[in-house]
């Protein structure tokens, strides 16, 4: 009988070691590891959309404001004057709360506020609008002797294209002027005033303000920024009516030089609106102009306004 060997290896069974831990360097690795999901850590991103001013912050829900993420807001916004946030989906009451963290919320002067929230201003058009707001450049409410702070907008209707809304940096403006223009206009105050342009909204939509009076209010031609310590020129056509100690004459010639000069587009950004989301400006540094090209689309949504100080 014919025997057949065969031959094997001997294996040694492996040996069971306990699982090695992180180290310190392996930490981003490990964060990498968790992808998109609900455990990862990303920090919100702020993304410039031009070199001169506004901003988008990214990957941040304006829902849940920690403390580091209001102070990443904040300092955003006093870099970039103007910042923006996409998908936002939150309730009046949210809103509201970023901007009461910022400072006294105010009601406006002229245009009732929502039910129950009459620090809330309604922004609204469609196919029977006569008008809309903010269709020229200006600072929200200039002619109160305390100016607002900052606005917070946010559209949750908006036109398939236009409504967009242009900014401009009032610090860019005022450092393109001359040296001899700047030291002409430091020192100068101007006279803002509600009245008229209000008392025009109010006729042209029909609206009886009943005599009321409107505020007003002097203030620098340009104002120091309480926070940044910058220059910002502080005119605009909404709401400035004259320079004080000037003849009526020179004041309109310089008023009209100041107000082609801001409208520069080497000065702004445009920004183009998506449902849910929201634009904050800071009034102090920058100014706005709706573009009101989209009738008879709808463009719907919330305003809060910050109160401010008195400009110096």
């Amino acid at each position: 009988m014919l025997l057949k060997w065969v031959a094997f290896v001997w294996q040694e069974p492996p040996v069971k070691r306990p699982p090695e831990r992180l180290q310190a360097g392996d930490f981003h690795t490990a964060e990498a590891m968790l992808g998109s999901g609900h455990m990862s850590t990303t920090p919100p991103q702020v993304k410039p959309v031009t070199p001169v001013i506004g901003a988008e912050i990214c990957g941040l829900d304006l829902d849940d404001v920690s403390d580091s993420d209001f102070r990443l807001v904040h300092d955003a916004l006093m870099e970039h004057c103007v910042i923006f946030f996409r998908d936002q989906d939150i309730s009046i009451e949210s809103q509201k709360e970023l901007g009461a963290r910022f400072g006294e919320l105010v009601a406006h002067p002229n245009d009732p506020g929502v039910d129950g929230h009459p620090e809330v201003m309604p922004i609204h058009a469609d196919e029977n609008s006569r008008r809309v707001a903010g269709e020229q450049w200006h600072s929200d409410v200039s002619c109160d002797p305390l100016p607002p702070m900052g606005s917070i907008l946010r559209l949750h209707t908006v036109p398939e294209t236009g409504g967009d809304t242009l900014f401009a940096n009032m610090y860019a403006a005022y450092e393109a002027l001359s040296e001899r223009m700047r030291a002409f206009l430091d020192g100068l105050t101007a006279v803002h005033d509600g009245g008229p342009y209000y008392r025009e909204t109010n006729r042209i939509i029909g609206r009886d303000d009943g005599g009321r009076s409107y505020p007003s209010a002097e203030h620098p031609v340009v104002r120091t920024h309480p926070v940044t310590g910058r220059r910002a020129l502080f005119v605009n056509p909404m709401f400035t009516q004259y320079i004080v100690g000037l003849p009526p004459a020179e004041s309109r010639g310089v008023l009209t030089l100041l107000y082609e000069h801001v409208a520069r587009p080497d000065f702004q950004c445009r920004f183009r609106w998506r449902r849910n989301s929201i634009a904050f400006w800071d009034n102090r540094c920058a100014q706005h102009h709706a573009i009101w090209d989209y009738w008879p689309a709808t463009r719907s949504g919330y305003r809060v306004t910050i109160r401010g100080e008195a400009p110096v």
